[in-house]
């Protein structure tokens, strides 16, 4: 039983790293360590899958990581739970955005796969492509293309797109998130960051008010919500701080540190 533990959870981008260049602040570093040192559980809970972890992040001293919104869960290395989309929906998926005309990279906990075959291709999804090692999955053997699965999915719309169309698929089998420009992420139903979040708190017999959580966007919203605690950034967008107990500073202005030390956590 871990009923005085405090278990703190927090969002990357924007939260843990700062804008292009994306560094963690040496201030962060310092907050992260101390915290740990008062016994506190440290998480990250993101909506990027294992694949897409940023190398900034792996030396800090995290007890865990809640990936792909809610979908796989580690802890000291070991997986505590995971979930996936099942192979006939990713085709079934695959399929609809070609016929939506909609560009779409996917993300599981191993690789970010890409579909050459989409009639949707934009400068956006090449840049992409550059930037980050990916799989086609029109390259897949027979067998892959059978077993093959991913945790989430980003999408571009172009104009041409048939938005309503996809949107009315996604309300059946996905949750979205709309950043905006065109860019939607989609989750699978019934897993979010919350529900991460509640799976760990079940684990450790820790109870919901000695859980903080910390983000910047409108995603975190699900954890943010289902957290005793909740800190918006001072970056934070979309008027997520009208949720949330307490909005600290900016990430590149101490907003981390700042945040553990008003809450008493270092």
């Amino acid at each position: 039983m871990m009923n005085n533990k405090k278990i703190l959870f927090f969002d990357i981008d924007g939260t843990l790293l700062t804008p292009h260049p994306f560094k963690v602040p040496e201030s962060t570093k310092l907050a992260l360590t101390k915290a740990h040192e008062n016994g506190h559980l440290l998480f990250i809970n993101t909506g990027r899958t294992k694949a897409m972890m940023p190398p900034e992040i792996a030396d800090l001293p995290f007890d865990g990581y809640v990936y792909g919104c809610g979908t796989h869960i580690y802890m000291d290395n070991k997986l505590l739970y995971f979930r996936t989309v099942p192979n006939l929906l990713c085709k079934e998926t695959v399929d609809l955005l070609r016929k939506c005309r909609i560009e779409a990279l996917f993300e599981s906990n191993t690789a970010i796969l890409f579909d050459g075959a989409s009639p949707a291709q934009s400068e956006f999804g090449a840049k992409m492509r550059k930037e980050i090692p990916m799989v086609d999955i029109t390259k897949f053997s027979r067998e892959d293309a059978c077993t093959y699965s991913y945790d989430k999915f980003l999408v571009h719309m172009l104009p041409d797109s048939d938005i309503e169309k996809f949107r009315s698929f996604c309300n059946d089998h996905y949750t979205y998130f709309d950043h905006g420009d065109g860019i939607w992420e989609v989750t699978q139903k019934g897993n979010s960051k919350a529900t991460g979040m509640e799976f760990l708190l079940e684990c450790f017999s820790i109870p919901k008010e000695n859980s903080y959580a910390f983000g910047d966007s409108p995603n975190d919203l699900p954890m943010l919500k289902a957290a005793g605690v909740s800190v918006a950034m001072g970056n934070s967008y979309g008027g997520i701080e009208k949720d949330c107990t307490y909005q600290t500073s900016a990430v590149d202005k101490d907003g981390i540190y700042n945040a553990l030390e008003h809450l008493s956590l270092i």
